[in-house]
């Protein structure tokens, strides 16, 4: 009686009791987000079988696993008028094809959206539909009617399930230096942009980047993405306790970047889960990424900075009133993302957040964690400021 294993210290033994508690709540949580979601049909995939039987001026339409390299060459010898005929038909594929001109997919996505809209508008009004179908649908219209507003520059669009989306601030086919925000838990068509304290959703994150970028140097040829591309956890339940959905999304990521404009710099800004998904591809980061900086994150699905395998500057922050940092920092059966990135023992460069307030604070006009990414987005890294007491030189 009283026998403790010696393997299980007092420490060791709360930590892992403290994440058994944590995570039988989050499979609990975790089974009714997962049957929760969108159901329908996939307008994307029906639209890739059309695309891949088509063919124009004698020759198949390239499958888009194919790379970035081999869909530009296929562009490249197009006229514009077949370019936007396929936009047109098939904006569903070219809009989210890597590879295709930038221009094109903006335009692609347009059509996309437009008729997305036109589809939930009337959705919204059918007997068909419950009235909580009713009330997704119309807010699904709002939200792409938004996204057509003004000159919007939508480098990603598709309605299936929950909905994914990326947008583009600045001119992403002349920038120098590009940045990518990967957002984390619950980001969905509908959650991708806020009206109030916008900094919390990815729109709100890149366009504060962006701002700050331009503000500090305007010269700078830059480009934020808003990337919202990926399937994420449905709220903090089991999905967000693996690494199942990061490791779908890795791929999907490594994919945009290898995309990019060669002579581009990336850093990649990962929020929460986002930072489990960076973490996962950061071994297979294309050479033109120099930095990864995670903020609220639960971990990297790696003990230690140098398991990432990556020779980009691996950055992060949290602020002390974010409530993931009582989240336990460890790895067990498949559950939990490993190490605390901020903690000394990881090896991270620790920036200071300083104004942040809670899990989705850090892009928020006037905090230390946006001065730093700005900084970190630039290349200016000589003047990023470290967290009290933490190295974090380049």
């Amino acid at each position: 009686m009283g026998f403790v294993d010696e393997r299980f210290s007092s420490p060791s033994l709360r930590a892992l009791l403290a994440l058994a508690v944590v995570f039988v709540m989050l499979a609990t949580t975790g089974w009714t987000a997962l049957h929760s979601s969108r159901a329908g049909s996939d307008p994307r995939a029906t639209a890739l079988a059309a695309w891949l039987k088509d063919s124009v001026g004698g020759r198949s339409l390239p499958r888009p696993e194919a790379g970035a390299d081999a869909v530009a060459h296929f562009f490249a010898t197009l006229s514009p008028a077949q370019r936007q005929r396929l936009a047109v038909r098939y904006p569903l594929v070219v809009g989210n094809l890597n590879g295709a001109p930038v221009s094109l997919r903006y335009a692609a996505n347009r059509h996309a959206l437009a008729a997305a809209e036109i589809r939930e508008t009337q959705r919204s009004h059918s007997d068909l539909l419950t009235f909580e179908g009713r009330q997704d649908a119309a807010s699904r219209a709002d939200r792409y009617a938004s996204l057509l507003s003004g000159d919007r520059q939508i480098l990603a669009f598709d309605p299936t399930g929950r909905g994914r989306v990326a947008e583009v601030f600045g001119d992403l086919a002349a920038a120098d230096r590009v940045s990518v925000i990967v957002p984390g838990v619950d980001t969905d068509i509908l959650s991708f942009e806020r009206t109030v304290q916008e900094y919390r959703a990815p729109v709100g994150m890149a366009s504060a980047l962006y701002t700050a970028e331009r503000t500090v140097r305007p010269s700078a040829h830059t480009a934020v993405i808003a990337w919202a591309d990926y399937t994420t956890p449905s709220g903090v339940g089991l999905d967000a306790s693996t690494g199942e959905l990061a490791e779908a999304g890795a791929k999907r990521l490594n994919a945009l970047l290898t995309a990019l404009p060669a002579r581009s710099q990336v850093s990649l800004f990962c929020h929460s889960y986002g930072s489990v998904l960076c973490g996962v591809a950061a071994s297979h980061l294309p050479a033109s990424v120099t930095d990864v900086a995670v903020f609220g994150s639960p971990g990297m699905r790696a003990e230690h900075a140098a398991d990432l395998h990556t020779t980009a500057r691996v950055w992060a922050t949290r602020d002390s009133t974010d409530w993931i940092g009582d989240v336990p920092h460890l790895e067990f059966a498949g559950l939990g993302h490993g190490a605390d990135p901020v903690s000394r023992a990881f090896g991270a460069r620790v920036i200071a957040a300083t104004g942040a307030q809670g899990h989705a604070g850090y892009f928020q006009q006037g905090t230390a964690s946006l001065a730093n990414f700005t900084r970190i987005a630039l290349g200016a890294y000589g003047s990023v400021t470290c967290a009290s007491g933490s190295a974090c030189t380049a």
